[in-house]
């Protein structure tokens, strides 16, 4: 899908700054209100030789929105092509043109297409830059009221309820505040299992369509977000829309456990793994004794 020709003849289109002149940049956009978009992006958009977009749908919706005419090429760019098209944008820029990368919303290549690209013009010594704006990382974390001076990115939590056990187990002793994604349809679950993980009592806030109309913020502990999350489910309306959930480090010093260990390793066994593996697993991840985390696992059964 390709964009209509500018009704502006190309010579008078104001030359882009030379930072961008046979450059790729990654463009962050709104990641819900239009206000937030920048006058660069505004600008870009309207530049440059071609716009690669995780949706090429949502880009136009997005222009219109902004009120901008997209003059040059555009084309798809997302988890299921950006490999293969990499090479193909970078000839763009090693001529000399400007490739504008966009997400569907906030900056590429933070748990959206733009890594591939960015890595390849790296090998390629071609030229990357970037127009900086919009993150639902760090709007949730300024907004969760947690520390906000170390913190550490996860991502999406894993969809399989083994995975996501042993993958947040692996996170209990982090000592930064951790950031994550999450669908609605999962948040209910994976609350409930970084309670199991990290405690009932730890710290979180979890946020939902930052910027939008409905934006919310959930605080509390991990035990009050999860009796909200039930309650809600309960009534048919649960936490819905695009969330980051926040959650407090472990304290400095707070050494869990064997004991503080058991409820882990038993959601872990729930969720179809093998007890043996949990433990080693646990065990290993909190620096306690296998002997001693296995026997009192057994005995809590």
């Amino acid at each position: 899908m390709t964009s209509e020709p500018s009704a502006v003849p190309a010579d008078e289109r104001r030359p882009a700054p030379r930072a961008e002149v046979g450059a790729v940049v990654l463009a962050a956009t709104p990641i819900g209100n239009a206000e937030d978009a920048s006058p660069r992006l505004r600008r870009l958009l309207a530049e440059a030789d071609v716009v690669a977009a995780e949706d090429t749908r949502r880009l136009h919706a997005l222009a219109a929105r902004l009120g901008v005419t997209v003059a040059g090429r555009v084309t798809s760019y997302h988890e299921h092509n950006e490999e293969a098209r990499a090479d193909e944008l970078l000839d763009v820029v090693a001529d000399g043109g400007t490739v504008l990368v966009v997400s569907d919303a906030g900056m590429p290549a933070v748990s959206d297409p733009g890594y591939r690209v960015v890595a390849r013009a790296v090998e390629r010594d071609l030229r990357v830059t970037a127009a900086p704006g919009p993150s639902a990382v760090l709007t949730a974390l300024a907004l969760s009221g947690l520390p906000t001076d170390r913190f550490t990115f996860e991502g999406f939590v894993p969809r399989k309820a083994g995975e996501r056990s042993r993958w947040l187990g692996a996170l209990a002793a982090e000592p930064r505040t951790m950031v994550f994604f999450e669908a609605p349809h999962r948040i209910t679950d994976t609350l409930h299992a970084m309670a199991d993980a990290f405690g009932a009592d730890r710290a979180a806030a979890v946020c939902r369509e930052l910027t939008k109309t409905y934006e919310e913020v959930l605080r509390g502990s991990l035990a009050d977000v999860v009796a909200e999350a039930d309650a809600r489910a309960a009534h048919g309306d649960g936490l819905r829309g695009e969330i980051c959930v926040v959650v407090g480090g472990a304290p400095a010093g707070a050494a869990p456990s064997v004991e503080d260990l058991v409820p882990e390793v038993l959601a872990r066994v729930r969720a179809g793994e093998r007890l043996k593996a949990a433990v080693a697993d646990v065990a290993t991840a909190a620096g306690v004794p296998k002997r001693d985390l296995y026997a009192a696992a057994l005995a809590a059964k």
